[in-house]
């Protein structure tokens, strides 16, 4: 609508200009002028019309205006809306996670709760128990007044006391020396050991093979006994440890081989398989026509 009316105006412009193109003399029918005169009939219509057009293409102009004004008015509100459809989406996220967040609060409660419902059966318990000891030892309390002793009582007590204590002492003394002159000789303890070995008897085995170690009777022996007693009861660290201090103590003792089989196992057993297998290696080849070494080739799956 604009275009079409700039168009007609120009179309009018300048037929104008044709009509006027030989203003008469002294400036009669001139169209340019601020306030022409001596017009004729055409002129007048011509000038009317070009009064009238002007207007027009004013109001067009004003019109254009106010609607690139509307325009921006109209941009301005769908940028609006859009924002507002964006915080809208963003608000029922929000709410989403408000709601299960709340859910989550609202399960912490009632576990709080559950929680707190069990302390408070605990501690009713548990103060209940309280009122029963307290009872309880009023009756004994109770019971030691009626029993109480007097000072000079207490006194009389502790005289017998020390007394008693000083008999007592003298019988410990004399029992000792009593023991020391009848004391198990190591050889005999040795033969014991073994007897209770042969019987299964580990504990009191066990007992007699670490007196021998205090005494130093055949210590290399007696590590190894206690170490295959531990071996047998599956405690494969202890016998490790008794089997490597009797190793260190005698290396060319005849129960070397079954001592080192059982040293492989036990650290087979308690997941040491590279030192195991390093043991396994050397008593196949210190001692290759042993039993010892016939089993350790099927630990290692040579036969």
């Amino acid at each position: 609508m604009k275009s079409t009316a700039k168009a007609l105006v120009v179309v009018v412009f300048v037929s104008s200009l044709s009509f006027a193109a030989e203003p008469s003399a002294f400036g009669a029918g001139d169209l340019t002028a601020p306030n022409p005169y001596g017009l004729t009939p055409n002129e007048k219509v011509i000038l009317q019309t070009k009064d009238t057009l002007k207007k027009v293409a004013i109001n067009t102009k004003s019109q254009a205006n106010e609607l690139d004004s509307l325009r921006e008015r109209i941009d301005g509100i769908q940028s609006i809306v859009e924002n507002l459809s964006i915080k809208s989406h963003n608000n029922k996220i929000n709410l989403q996670k408000l709601k299960e967040e709340n859910q989550v609060n609202i399960d912490n409660i009632h576990e709080f709760q559950t929680r707190l419902g069990e302390e408070i059966h605990n501690n009713t318990q548990e103060i209940e128990k309280l009122k029963a000891m307290v009872l309880e030892l009023s009756k004994v309390i109770d019971k030691i007044n009626a029993a109480y002793v007097t000072k000079d009582e207490f006194n009389s007590l502790v005289n017998d006391v020390n007394s008693f204590k000083t008999l007592v002492t003298k019988e410990i003394k004399s029992k000792k020396s009593t023991i020391k002159s009848t004391k198990t000789s190591s050889a005999k303890l040795y033969n014991q050991a073994k007897k209770y070995f042969d019987k299964k008897y580990y504990t009191k085995a066990i007992q007699n093979y670490k007196e021998l170690i205090k005494r130093k009777y055949k210590p290399a022996y007696a590590h190894y006994m206690i170490g295959e007693m531990n071996f047998k009861r599956k405690n494969y660290a202890e016998a490790i440890s008794y089997f490597k201090k009797s190793a260190s103590l005698y290396d060319k003792a005849s129960y070397m081989p079954k001592l080192m089989l059982h040293t492989a196992i036990a650290m087979d057993k308690t997941g040491d398989k590279k030192h195991a297998k390093a043991f396994y290696n050397a008593l196949v080849a210190k001692y290759p026509q042993s039993k010892e070494a016939k089993e350790a080739k099927k630990y290692l799956g040579l036969s």
